[in-house]
């Protein structure tokens, strides 16, 4: 569908899927690694427990850049009618705003088969808001654009810094998917190409 004659062009996807973003991000592996000799300490690495404090946020993004960044209320988890209802809409809302003369019409929505996503409520409002899903593979997440590109970007910028107050946080997550340059984006849904021709 996607290849250069095909009928359907990599702008048309829509993705996105929901993280927790803990109020301080421990860096990764790569960055904590030091050289130490035979007679020095290994430095301790402290991991947040799962307790820490953390908040959850959906991100959706498109071959341009990001569509919308969404903290969850206190103390939920993302379902179907909140999926429905809040998130399906300002995803409309923002391709409206970046493709007015398209619209929605060649959106293809690219989510997991998790249950909010699959629901009965989320069906029918995906038909009434007029965008179609692009389906994804069960058991999949190596071909999951969030999963595999967009999550290590946002959490390796976030890394290290501590949040104090909930508005420093999401303030945080909603401007680094904006500050990373659209040929990133461009790259990663071309990069799924390749995954897609190898598990083929």
């Amino acid at each position: 569908m996607f290849e250069r004659q095909g009928p359907k062009r990599l702008s048309d996807i829509v993705t996105g899927d929901e993280t927790w973003f803990p109020f301080f991000i421990i860096p990764p592996k790569r960055l904590n690694s030091m050289w130490v000799d035979g007679q020095g300490d290994r430095p301790v690495v402290l991991s947040p427990g799962f307790q820490s404090r953390k908040r959850m946020f959906t991100v959706f993004f498109n071959y341009s850049g990001a569509l919308v960044v969404d903290m969850l209320p206190q103390d939920t988890t993302m379902t179907a009618t909140y999926y429905a209802q809040n998130m399906l809409s300002q995803v409309k809302s923002a391709i409206n705003d970046q493709r007015p003369k398209v619209s929605t019409s060649r959106t293809l929505l690219l989510h997991d088969n998790s249950g909010p996503n699959k629901a009965r409520a989320t069906t029918q409002s995906l038909r009434e808001l007029e965008i179609r899903v692009l389906s994804h593979p069960a058991y999949s997440p190596d071909l999951a654009l969030y999963d595999f590109w967009l999550l290590t970007v946002l959490k390796n910028r976030l890394a290290g810094q501590k949040f104090d107050r909930i508005q420093d946080l999401t303030k945080a997550v909603n401007s680094r998917p904006r500050t990373v340059p659209e040929e990133y984006y461009q790259g990663v849904f071309r990069k799924r190409q390749i995954r897609l021709k190898r598990c083929i």
